[in-house]
């Protein structure tokens, strides 16, 4: 039996559902998103993990909902990170969440790009040096605090490799050492956080290096020795031309059918016991949702 084949929607997988939203910079919504008032853009992740979680298939093994305050924080940033006490609020509620369960592998469904780091980071006590990670995403995640942005959902590869802020950096069981960690889909990003990809030392496949084969990120995970694969798919990997689901417009990414074979191919060389599936915005049920607000027999 391939690992594709190994049982995953089982009593030995946490279904982890996290619709944090406070790590998307407020003004990096507003942009990207104007067409909603700024408030209801950023809850545009809440509606994205509760769909994801409405059309998957049943979950046979445990599922905990991560709660989330609804509520805008009132703070800026704090030593570089939006929305700090909000993060650190959430990021202790999933760890809890997980704490709660003996299980081999994490399904998550986001919310934006950090609810990788508290499932990731679990997955890394557990299996050491036998897990590897691929982060799948057109952008690096890769700032810190110094860098220029401050949305904490651009620092989930930071903290999953072991960087950036340490009071983060304190709460997290394990990192994944960066020999250990590739991106796929890389194609997008701000000079700042892409020159720490190259300083920290992390492989990088661009769509181009993918689109044919997975075989460069293939041969790439067989140099770690790793038996263990957490995946990552930020949903704007999918190119912009074909389909927007993420926040961003990102155009000349890979295809859905080449996201989808390339994950499939990963899971057939080891055993994948995380994914996170993160940045999913709704667009059209984010409309339908502002069109029916407030009226009449529909609540609140």
């Amino acid at each position: 039996m391939s690992a594709i084949d190994a049982p995953s929607n089982d009593a030995r997988t946490l279904r982890l559902v996290w619709p944090q939203w406070q790590g998307a910079g407020r003004q990096n919504v507003g942009l990207l998103l104007p067409e909603l008032p700024e408030e209801e853009a950023r809850h545009g992740y809440v509606a994205g993990a509760r769909l994801l979680d409405a059309i998957l298939p049943a979950h046979a093994g445990p599922t905990e909902v991560v709660p989330v305050d609804m509520a805008e924080p009132e703070e800026g940033s704090t030593a570089g990170i939006e929305s700090r006490s909000a993060i650190l609020a959430s990021l202790a509620a999933a760890q809890a969440a997980i704490a709660r369960h003996d299980v081999d592998r994490i399904l998550t469904l986001g919310g934006e790009c950090s609810v990788s780091v508290a499932p990731f980071a679990a997955l890394a006590e557990k299996y050491g040096e036998d897990l590897a990670v691929v982060w799948i995403d057109a952008h690096p995640d890769s700032d810190t605090p110094e860098t220029g942005y401050d949305g904490y959902h651009a620092m989930a590869a930071t903290a999953v490799t072991g960087h950036g802020d340490q009071e983060i950096l304190d709460r997290l069981p394990a990192t994944v050492d960066p020999s250990r960690f590739a991106y796929a889909g890389l194609h997008d990003g701000e000079p700042d956080a892409l020159a720490n990809v190259a300083a920290w030392g992390l492989k990088s496949f661009g769509p181009e290096d993918l689109r044919e084969s997975s075989a460069p990120l293939l041969e790439w995970l067989a140099t770690t020795d790793a038996r263990k694969i957490a995946i990552h798919l930020d949903v704007d990997t999918v190119d912009s031309e074909e389909v927007v689901l993420g926040l961003g417009k990102v155009p000349g990414g890979l295809s859905r059918a080449q996201v989808h074979r390339v994950i499939g191919d990963l899971g057939a060389h080891a055993d994948v016991v995380g994914l996170t599936i993160a940045e999913y915005i709704p667009r059209q049920v984010m409309a339908l949702q502002s069109m029916l607000r407030g009226l009449p027999l529909l609540g609140s």
